[in-house]
């Protein structure tokens, strides 16, 4: 090709100073434009000095050869983005059996170093379709073990690949010595016990490493004591890999502790993956007092922490301490977001007597008050748009009074959003239909009232308070406990759990719609001028001629072998209002009936009912 470009300079089409450019762009193939982005070169026009390009989503474009070699950028063959055009089945090959070998071909393809997004960015999705964070971690593992890449502790900075080869120990030594400050060298001590296997001369690393911290851990003593302990820590799993001696005069955790400082701050300091180890150090110094020392700081520090500190506790048999003060937390709303979203994460049968209404109004006292806050949290707020479950199990044992206080407070609350209170306010709809009107700004009509006995009111207001008091929490430890058991997928007891939740929390919201409806009476000063509830009626069956009598009653009463029937049946709302002499039609099953009123009487729950006198005498 290259004698065909130098006829066309030759005869004026083309710039003699394209020429060289021209032909790498052809003996590439591929090239990149700033613009149009990456192209494959198809085919070259001598007669018209024209390429023939396929840019994605712009192919069979054609460009002048003095424009091409002004504008292209020509890729090599080798190039990740020509190994993506000519062998994207290759590349996913290589991405499953050769990690180090296509990080490699990435890191070539932008000038032999790249950051772990911009590796992301050039693999995702072309080359690996499925979980690039799983793919990632085996992918650094190996490279952190390889002697030809430079892994950053960062992630900002760029991964380098190195031709000649250094040792894991060798680099991450280095790596130590270079370490600015003792927080960065605690993190790559950690990496080298991590890498423990992969050490050629444990104890040599640890005649440098120990001697270095002990240098400093006593200038952190005082000023970052946290700090000072993750180097102790550090220090000792590196004295256990290697069999180094203790050294004179070095500091222990005891003497971090015995300073008294504030525990939150030491746990600040350590590093999360250490938080029990420190805890169980706290333990030992301060064996008199160290639960209370935990149980007043618990509101104080941050989610992980709580849970490690809850763990602790739990462990040493002091759970009726910690339920004492979370209960006290909660009740004064004084527990903070962070103690809750641990409490709403971890909720389990062990704190199910803690779980209720209440938890959710402080929940909105503490995101209130963080909203004046320097350092604002969202975190809680985002954790109860994110789990409906919650919202149920927290208000689902409480009366409806609560609720609609509950609701009032949540429209009125500044954390949300009005879409987000949409969100929240269907949710405890659908547990409580009852409040439907509270949020709608309607009111209940008066003619959707019921009218019911004294007796079967009281037998609902009995059921209900089952629900509330018993069954509800039951089935939120039965909850709790099969969460518990992990993997809610193939989960059958929490599946089994869930479903009778539903069935609950249905009769719930039923029984709290009738009894908002209900209106109780003894059926006392009836008239008896005609039909109505409370009354007593004698009929005559037109077609059989045979007499018969009806009880009508309040909307939940129905005893048929006695006769009494609700109000709400079509046989009563046919009779309603008739009065003596008067003939009423109405259909029963599809079956039309025909009866006359011969007389009407008040109902007296203290008098037998016509049909058991009439048992009565027959007997």
């Amino acid at each position: 090709m290259r004698e065909e470009f130098e006829k066309m300079a030759a005869a004026g089409k083309i710039l003699g100073s394209h020429l060289e450019t021209l032909v790498n762009l052809v003996e590439c193939g591929y090239c990149q434009h700033k613009s149009w982005g990456f192209g494959q070169i198809k085919s070259v026009d001598p007669v018209f000095a024209k390429f023939t390009i396929d840019f994605v989503g712009k192919p069979g474009h054609t460009m002048a050869l003095n424009f091409a070699a002004e504008t292209l950028k020509p890729i090599p063959k080798d190039h990740l983005l020509a190994r993506k055009a000519s062998d994207p089945a290759g590349l996913q090959q290589l991405a499953a059996k050769d990690h180090l070998g296509l990080v490699k071909l990435v890191l070539s393809s932008h000038g032999g170093k790249a950051t772990v997004d911009q590796i992301q960015k050039a693999l995702v999705p072309d080359v690996i379709k499925d979980d690039w964070k799983k793919w990632w971690e085996a992918a650094k593992r190996e490279l952190k073990k390889s002697g030809h890449f430079q892994v950053p502790t960062k992630k900002t900075e760029p991964i380098v690949y190195q031709e000649q080869e250094v040792s894991m120990q060798s680099r991450l030594l280095e790596d130590f010595r270079n370490a600015r400050g003792l927080k960065a060298k605690i993190v790559i001590v950690q990496e080298l016990v991590a890498n423990a296997a992969d050490l050629t001369d444990k104890a040599a690393a640890a005649a440098d490493i120990i001697p270095a911290l002990n240098a400093e851990i006593p200038s952190h003593q005082r000023t970052q004591p946290g700090v000072a302990l993750d180097a102790i820590f550090m220090r000792e799993d590196m004295r256990a890999l290697s069999g180094h001696p203790a050294q004179a005069g070095e500091l222990s955790s005891g003497d971090i502790w015995a300073q008294n400082p504030m525990l939150s701050d030491i746990m600040e300091g350590v590093t999360a993956t250490r938080h029990r180890r420190a805890l169980e150090s706290f333990k030992q110094a301060r064996e008199a007092d160290w639960a209370e020392v935990l149980l007043k700081a618990i509101n104080s520090v941050p989610t992980r922490t709580c849970k490690e500190f809850s763990g602790l506790l739990m462990h040493e048999g002091k759970l009726p301490d910690l339920k004492l003060t979370l209960r006290r937390l909660i009740t004064q709303h004084s527990a903070s977001s962070e103690l809750l979203l641990w409490f709403a994460k971890d909720r389990n049968t062990q704190f199910a007597d803690l779980l209720g209404p209440e938890v959710f109004r402080a929940m909105l006292t503490a995101m209130e008050r963080d909203q004046f806050n320097e350092k604002r949290s969202s975190k809680l707020r985002d954790y109860i748009l994110s789990d409906q479950d919650l919202v149920v199990e927290l208000i689902g044992s409480a009366d409806i009074d609560l609720v609609k206080d509950m609701t009032r407070s949540l429209q009125f609350s500044p954390v949300f959003d009005d879409l987000e209170k949409r969100l929240l306010l269907g949710w405890i709809v659908k547990t409580f239909p009852v409040i439907q009107s509270l949020i709608t700004g309607t009111q209940t009509k008066q003619d959707n009232s019921l009218v019911v006995s004294w007796e079967s009111l009281e037998k609902a207001r009995i059921e209900y308070q089952e629900l509330v008091d018993k069954k509800i929490p039951a089935n939120s430890q039965e909850i709790a406990l099969a969460r518990s058991y992990g993997d809610l997928s193939e989960n059958h007891e929490f599946k089994a759990a869930k479903e009778m939740q539903t069935v609950l929390m249905r009769r719930k919201g039923e029984l709290e719609i009738a009894l908002d409806r209900a209106r109780g009476t003894d059926f006392s000063n009836v008239s008896t001028d005609m039909v109505g509830i409370g009354t007593i009626v004698h009929l005559t069956d037109m077609e059989a001629n045979k007499p018969e009598t009806l009880t009508i009653l309040g909307a939940w009463d129905d005893d048929a072998d006695k006769g009494i029937i609700s109000y709400l049946t079509p046989v009563a709302q046919a009779l309603m209002n008739k009065k003596v002499g008067e003939s009423v039609e109405y259909d029963v099953h599809g079956v039309r009936h025909h009866h006359r009123i011969d007389s009407i009487e008040a109902y007296n729950k203290n008098v037998a009912a016509p049909a058991e006198v009439a048992a009565s005498a027959a007997q």
